[in-house]
């Protein structure tokens, strides 16, 4: 390990901000770019060495290679986290579009999912109810296995910690449905006040066994519960579809629809923890439609 790739793994892992997920997708991001700067012939003694040189060779690296626009964004944002670190926060600039990022299309096809209580049946138990946890709360899997329903229930609403959720961003999900309060409460007869990682187990040792089992019995959409839970909640506080479902896009609305469509985005953001109207268009499908007919 080089000079650079120690000084990054030390303060990556230093940083205790974040889900354990996050920092160690950081960390080693942090280290390919590492090992990519070596390889473009750039040896810096540490991470304050970083110059908008580096900067550029590297997205210039990405571009060559034809990494996808999500792969080169979320690269981008491990680099302003570096920078950040170092107190260089100017070196990246603050906009992909001006280093020829483009901008990513939000909608890619209706992703939604809800794996079948047939498929459910035949995972282990503790990996069923963090399946259904995802598709009732629009939990990550990594919150879903962290998660503790001693701690959380709230009776009319979910307090999600921080140490759980990503980014360190802790946020509430109501609780509005029978079914909702029937599964926490199998939940808490499960587990009682722990979680659904087993005792002695380390998540990411659970975490890559669920994801090996799922995978096994053909459940390759862990992700598509949440786009599922965000059309489910769409549908329940305005009483349509969502476009990615069918529903009207925003131009074939009323007045008094538009202003529904705003609520229930900016609220479903909240839920699954993003709190950004823009991201909405990724689960729910895009407001308009000439964006929309560009992602499918």
């Amino acid at each position: 390990m080089d000079a650079l790739a120690y000084d990054l793994k030390t303060i990556a892992l230093g940083d205790g901000v974040g889900s354990y997920l996050t920092r160690n997708q950081r960390h080693r991001g942090l280290q390919l770019m590492a090992r990519e700067l070596r390889g473009l012939g750039f040896k810096l003694p540490a991470a304050s060495s970083l110059k908008p040189r580096h900067v550029e060779a590297l997205v210039g690296h990405w571009q060559t290679s034809r990494l996808s626009t999500g792969t080169m964004k979320n690269r981008m944002g491990w680099l302003r986290w570096w920078a950040g670190r170092v107190r260089k926060p100017n070196v990246v600039p603050r906009d992909n579009q001006s280093v020829g990022i483009e901008k990513r299309v939000a909608f890619n096809g209706n992703r939604a999912h809800v794996t079948p209580i047939e498929q459910l049946a035949t995972l282990p138990y503790r990996m069923q109810l963090a399946l259904r946890l995802q598709m009732a709360f629009g939990l990550r899997l990594e919150e879903s296995l962290k998660f503790r329903v001693s701690h959380a229930d709230k009776g009319d609403r979910l307090a999600m910690q921080s140490s759980w959720c990503k980014g360190g961003r802790a946020r509430e999900v109501p609780v509005t449905h029978p079914r909702q309060r029937a599964l926490l409460d199998e939940l808490r007869e499960a587990v009682g006040d722990g979680s659904l990682i087993p005792q002695g187990t380390r998540y990411i040792d659970f975490r890559k066994e669920v994801e090996r089992v799922t995978w096994g019995a053909g459940i390759r959409n862990l992700h598509g519960h949440r786009h599922w839970y965000a059309q489910w909640r769409y549908q329940a506080l305005t009483g349509r579809p969502c476009p990615a479902a069918g529903g009207a896009t925003y131009e074939r609305m009323s007045r008094a629809e538009k202003a529904a469509d705003f609520r229930a985005r900016m609220q479903i953001s909240n839920e699954l923890g993003h709190g950004r109207l823009a991201v909405t268009d990724t689960y729910l499908g895009s407001r308009f439609a000439k964006a929309q007919n560009r992602g499918t």
